[in-house]
């Protein structure tokens, strides 16, 4: 089975407010961030975990993906404990995130989330707050 290491990071400045994700798929040299608009942290989090996943998919395909595990590292622990049913997720919005995740894990022939620390996660960071930077800085040019 084919082993992919990706990690992610969402955050916004505010919460809510202007926010971003990053991702870099180590095991690819892949990497990336996108200005969300206005969001909270945790949204951010989980979208970088969503867009990470799809991009994966997108890269190697379907048919590899079913032989592909992914682990997904990111520093929001909350994040961790809800994508692996040790923390209850209770905002609805939140949930939804979580059920996209879930179902874009059924994807891959494996996905787990593991919790590193923020000095590990040091590229997705740097992604997240270039597309931040970039995304503000377009919304105060219009």
């Amino acid at each position: 089975m084919q082993e992919i290491v990706m990690y992610s990071d969402g955050g916004s400045r505010g919460n809510p407010g202007p926010a971003a994700l990053g991702v870099y798929i180590e095991t690819l040299g892949k990497q990336y961030g996108e200005y969300l608009g206005t969001k909270t942290n945790n949204e951010a989090e989980y979208m970088a975990i969503i867009s990470g996943l799809k991009k994966i998919k997108a890269l190697i395909g379907k048919e590899q993906a079913k032989m592909t595990a992914v682990e997904c590292r990111m520093d929001s622990e909350l994040a961790v404990r809800q994508l692996t049913h040790r923390y209850k997720v209770e905002k609805e919005h939140i949930q939804k995130l979580c059920f996209q995740v879930w179902n874009l894990a059924l994807d891959f022939g494996q996905v787990s989330f593991v919790h590193v620390r923020r000095e590990q996660n040091v590229v997705a960071d740097r992604m997240a707050n270039e597309a931040m930077d970039r995304g503000m800085q377009q919304t105060t040019l219009l």
